[in-house]
């Protein structure tokens, strides 16, 4: 009887949660907002290390720091959300591509006062291009956070450069 009864217990749970998100995942997106390198005082990005001379930071060797603003969409005006403060490392010796270590910190909303950690590979390439980092970590209401963000760069100008996270949550 009590297999039974954990069993039905079980199916319960089990559909509750897949009914709430199909696919495991909660999906967020928002826009980062980066003033560049080069781009004078108001650059939201710099070298914390400058070993070899790029253009797209990504020398071997350099490192920067940078402390982007997170907006809900693609508009320069659009609300404010969060930060994304961290770190990437130019690691290729091609110069094409560096590692990111980073956190977005959200500062309003329904996520204000909570974080979700990740690192990974940011490749230097053409306005458009997907390419993946892991999340590996979070607090507040993103603890135990797990998954991976989908970044795709969607405008550039001489000073600026917008990029769409498609972020992919899952909870331990």
């Amino acid at each position: 009887m009590a297999s039974s009864t954990f069993f039905f217990f079980f199916l319960q749970f089990a559909a509750a949660a897949a009914s709430s998100n199909p696919n495991g995942y909660m999906h967020l997106r928002f826009y980062n907002h980066e003033r560049i390198l080069g781009s004078g005082p108001d650059a939201t990005v710099v070298y914390a290390v400058e070993r070899t001379s790029s253009t797209s930071g990504a020398g071997f060797g350099n490192v920067i720091v940078y402390d982007n603003l997170l907006r809900a969409g693609v508009e320069p005006d659009s609300p404010i959300i969060g930060r994304n403060q961290g770190m990437g490392v130019g690691s290729s010796l091609a110069e094409n591509s560096g590692l990111t270590n980073f956190q977005l910190v959200f500062t309003a909303g329904k996520y204000n006062g909570s974080s979700l950690s990740l690192q990974g590979l940011f490749p230097v390439a053409p306005l458009g291009t997907v390419f993946e980092r892991a999340i590996t970590g979070g607090t507040g209401k993103f603890r135990l956070a797990r998954g991976y963000l989908l970044t795709t760069e969607v405008h550039a100008t001489n000073t600026t450069l917008t990029g769409q996270l498609d972020a992919y949550i899952a909870f331990r």
